[in-house]
């Protein structure tokens, strides 16, 4: 971190260096996990706090500036989709005292993100064009065109990789090599669909189309949670729905609202995470461009109003206190 504040010093303003520094000690911590765009305390081995910050990671590599306000923006719209889908299962949220951090329950995390996948798009899409016609032991049809519908939502998982790439793996590896015994998981594919359905009926009602998201779970007991963030632009992608056939039969690209384009930025620059290669710099109206996505996306997708917040970190920990102290 020195190194990267060494040379983009000049570029971040006083708040933004604190946030960057920014490690609290709360009151009954007992663990502390800075991630790559969250740090996240465990208050007692039984709650944790996720203070969700500005930095932002492209192929699983954190760069060196970050984008205002999107910690915010993460954190609302994962709240957003928290409280409207804890009828399909319970989830780890408690509380949200600030509009950057959420208060929740510690669980047990399964070792596999549950990636849901509803059009050929991203990842999937450069594998189908690379002639691969498999992805994750789920065999893909001939004659697909990029962004098209599948017949049905595929679950693609991944293993989770606190540092590198995550890796995809098959249902049958899964099950196999012991991740996560076969009836747990069967209940996994169950909610992560379910979870996905009423994610594209909320982006439908927006004008949107959820085109794919990943979701994570954990477990108290026998009880499974879903955890972490859920349909976010840092999770998920989304087309906007008008207009999505004509550009489809025209061969035309997607209007999408997601963190894709940061990633096709940082391609055209020479950048896809790969050893040897610098992140190119990015100015002032870059950064103020992707805040502005981010806040748009907030927009769009919750259909209320975004009200920046500008934190107060030197308070920030007396705030979080007092909300711990109400579990107590």
């Amino acid at each position: 971190m020195e190194v990267i504040l060494s040379i983009f010093d000049l570029f971040l303003s006083p708040n933004q260096k604190k946030q960057l520094d920014l490690m609290m000690q709360l009151p009954g911590q007992t663990n502390f996990y800075k991630g790559k765009v969250r740090d996240v305390y465990t208050i007692n081995d039984k709650y944790m706090v996720m203070l969700v910050s500005d930095r932002i990671s492209a192929f699983d590599v954190v760069l060196p500036r970050p984008i205002p306000y999107k910690g915010q923006v993460l954190n609302q719209i994962a709240a957003h989709f928290l409280e409207a889908t804890k009828d399909i299962l319970p989830n780890w949220m408690i509380s949200v005292p600030l509009p950057e951090v959420t208060i929740g329950y510690k669980c047990e995390t399964y070792p596999v993100e549950m990636v849901v996948r509803g059009n050929l798009t991203g990842h999937a899409w450069r594998t189908y064009k690379s002639g691969k016609r498999e992805l994750c032991g789920i065999a893909l049809p001939e004659g697909l065109k990029e962004n098209d519908f599948f017949a049905k939502p595929l679950i693609t998982p991944t293993t989770k990789a606190h540092v590198g790439h995550d890796e995809d793996i098959s249902r049958e590896e899964i099950i196999r090599t012991g991740l996560v015994p076969e009836k747990e998981y069967e209940q996994l594919e169950k909610y992560a669909i379910a979870l996905f359905e009423r994610g594209r009926q909320m982006a439908k009602d927006r004008g949107l189309i959820l085109v794919d998201t990943k979701y994570e779970f954990g477990k108290i007991g026998d009880t499974i949670y879903l955890i972490d963030e859920i349909h976010t632009p840092d999770s998920s992608r989304y087309f906007y729905l008008d207009g999505f056939d004509d550009r489809q039969e025209a061969g035309q690209q997607q209007r999408q609202l997601s963190k894709e384009f940061v990633r096709e930025w940082l391609m055209e620059h020479g950048f896809q995470g790969k050893e040897g290669q610098a992140v190119p710099h990015m100015s002032d109206e870059v950064i103020g461009q992707i805040s502005e996505r981010y806040i748009e996306l907030f927009e769009v997708v919750t259909g209320k109003t975004f009200q920046k917040h500008d934190v107060n970190y030197a308070n920030m920990p007396n705030l979080i206190a007092d909300e711990l102290n109400k579990l107590a």
